[in-house]
């Protein structure tokens, strides 16, 4: 007989979903395959809590198994007396088709110019192989990726392994749909009398033309440097110039002075 999925995780029914994702994070990481690489066990014990997490942390899988719906593997269960049950005919009831192993669910968080590269990552799975993993086009944090016959071992052959991607933050970008955005200092010169200075991007830092007279809040494209849509197109990088004023400078006070203006700015007001 199966384990119970709460079992697996060292849960009573009922536990919460926090209760259970802690469980399988002390779990995972004790029984991870990197760790035990001469304990087979382990590698079977860490398919298990990774499965037994991957169907109790999904809200529609968890009610349909407390309802007795489907069984630990995710299959449906056959009602008491189902199918042909009570028929006196000749039909005969089928035997069910070998079932293929269970699925694997794993975890992958990534550095964000990863995801915007697409780099191919490294990635060890529960037999202790190792795979280099393409990631696909239109990449989003919480992505799935489904590897066929990297699951494990059934009478009907190897279920899949599951890749949920998680992009981990940056200090400086932020995404915006496809589009990356980056808010960059400038100095009041460079604002003022406009300048080429160097921006950094997720794939490498490229020079950029700072317009005469640029305020702050202004926002300048870097063409085709954001993430990868599903199409192949791609997005772009919009920098929001904020041009840093020093609170007291003997330059700055200079270049006030000298400064011929443009005209009363508070003309549009009547003043």
């Amino acid at each position: 007989m199966a384990l119970d999925l709460y079992q697996r995780l060292g849960l009573k029914r009922g536990a919460s979903e926090a209760e259970i994702k802690k469980a399988y994070r002390s779990l995972a990481k004790q029984l991870h395959p990197d760790r035990n690489k001469d304990n087979p066990n382990a590698a079977k014990r860490f398919a298990e809590v990774t499965h037994a997490y991957d169907m109790l942390s999904d809200k529609d899988k968890r009610a349909r198994y407390d309802r007795g719906e489907i069984d630990e593997e995710g299959n449906p269960k056959m009602p008491f007396g189902g199918g042909f049950g009570g028929y006196s005919g000749g039909f005969r009831q089928r035997g069910r088709a070998a079932q293929k192993g269970a699925d694997v669910a794993y975890r992958l968080k990534i550095a964000f110019e990863d995801a915007v590269a697409l780099k191919p990552q490294r990635i060890t799975l529960a037999d202790g192989k190792t795979i280099d993993l393409k990631l696909p086009q239109g990449l989003e944090d919480g992505t799935k990726i489904r590897l066929a016959g990297k699951g494990q071992e059934g009478p009907g052959g190897r279920g899949d392994a599951i890749v949920t991607i998680e992009i981990a933050p940056h200090r400086f970008y932020r995404r915006d749909g496809t589009n990356i955005r980056l808010e960059l200092p400038v100095t009041l010169k460079e604002a003022v009398l406009g300048a080429k200075v160097k921006v950094p991007t997720a794939e490498g830092a490229v020079m950029l033309t700072i317009p005469k007279g640029t305020t702050s809040g202004k926002v300048l494209r870097l063409k085709g440097r954001g993430f990868v849509a599903k199409d192949g197109t791609r997005g772009d990088q919009l920098v929001t110039v904020e041009v840093d004023v020093p609170a007291d400078d003997a330059d700055l006070q200079r270049f006030a002075q000298e400064w011929s203006g443009g005209g009363n700015p508070r003309a549009s007001l009547g003043v």
